[in-house]
């Protein structure tokens, strides 16, 4: 019998990504109910089970939505019946809001997955975001005006986390729970047009395929994977860098000018977010604020997180931010 392209196409993904595990070890799937996420851990079971391998599937239940708990129930149900070696269940209490509610569900449902990819002794924690996933991404961080860092999209993988299928189609998991019967859940998030997502997924692209031709969504994750290799090798030079710019307890101003500005900006952000700044907050503005500081004695800003940069003679310095009571 031949296997279905959007299943073969799914399976070969995953099978990627198991290629430098060994047979006993631990595969963390996190599971949604919804179809990338099946189809994920539907082929993670084959594949790594013919290799040897434990598979446990993981559901989060944020508590956002009415019924979620017995939403996750279901999940269980069916990670069980696709044949999972154990399942996980687990709810998190979802906040700082303030930051946006995906955002924030993200925070905690990546905090509760490293607790359990720890307990279980997982060898990696595989993630169902897709190439449509992608390229939204890097339409958002281009239209934001945010730089490379967010235009290279979403990292194939990182300490214990994996994502096999960012060169697979939101179609093509779709598809491949179809042909394998298994029935899937669609987030009423994922439709809801309050969501900035869901309007470049729902308005935006479709434009963009209709206007400029078919293949916008391959080519924007396309582009996300170049801008990764230049991202990458810029925190590189960053990293060196900065362990020279390093001078007790702050910065040398004098050796940051004589960066490149690419090395420099790296450079600043990274000893903010070490002082305690928030990487997910500090933004253009704040980088840009914080290199005029090299070139004004006495001046200090506030950065996001309750740390104030200043230059204290030839060096630039971290703070925490005084709060008034």
């Amino acid at each position: 019998m031949t296997l279905h392209p959007a299943v073969a196409a799914v399976r070969r993904g995953v099978r990627g990504e198991l290629t430098h595990l060994a047979p006993g070890d631990t595969v963390l799937v996190a599971c949604s109910g919804g179809a990338d996420s099946l189809a994920l851990l539907s082929a993670t079971i084959f594949e790594a089970h013919k290799a040897g391998m434990r598979v446990i599937g993981a559901t989060i239940d944020h508590g956002l939505q009415p019924e979620s708990a017995e939403h996750a129930v279901r999940v269980v149900g069916q990670m069980a019946a696709l044949g999972v070696d154990e399942t996980v269940s687990a709810r998190v209490q979802v906040e700082g809001i303030g930051s946006g509610p995906e955002a924030a569900a993200r925070r905690a449902r990546y905090a509760v997955l490293g607790q359990i990819a720890d307990r279980m002794q997982a060898a990696v924690v595989l993630l169902g975001h897709t190439r449509d996933d992608q390229a939204e991404t890097v339409l958002l961080g281009l239209t934001r005006g945010s730089g490379g860092r967010s235009m290279a999209g979403m990292r194939r993988g990182y300490d214990c986390y994996r994502r096999p299928l960012l060169d697979v189609s939101r179609d093509d998991t779709v598809t491949a729970c179809q042909v394998e019967g298994i029935e899937f859940w669609t987030d009423p998030h994922n439709r809801d047009p309050g969501f900035t997502r869901v309007r470049v997924r729902d308005r935006v692209l479709p434009v963009l395929e209709e206007e400029l031709g078919p293949g916008i969504a391959a080519a924007l994750a396309r582009t996300a994977d170049l801008l990764r290799d230049d991202m990458e090798f810029l925190d590189s030079l960053a990293d060196h860098a900065y362990a020279e710019v390093s001078a007790g307890e702050g910065l040398d101003v004098a050796l940051l000018r004589e960066r490149p500005r690419p090395v420099r900006t790296r450079v600043l952000r990274r000893a903010a977010v070490d002082a305690g700044a928030l990487d997910a907050e500090l933004f253009h503005v704040h980088v840009t604020a914080m290199q005029q500081l090299l070139e004004r004695r006495g001046a200090e800003i506030q950065l996001p997180g309750h740390v104030t940069a200043y230059r204290d003679g030839d060096l630039l310095r971290f703070r925490p931010t005084a709060v008034e009571s």
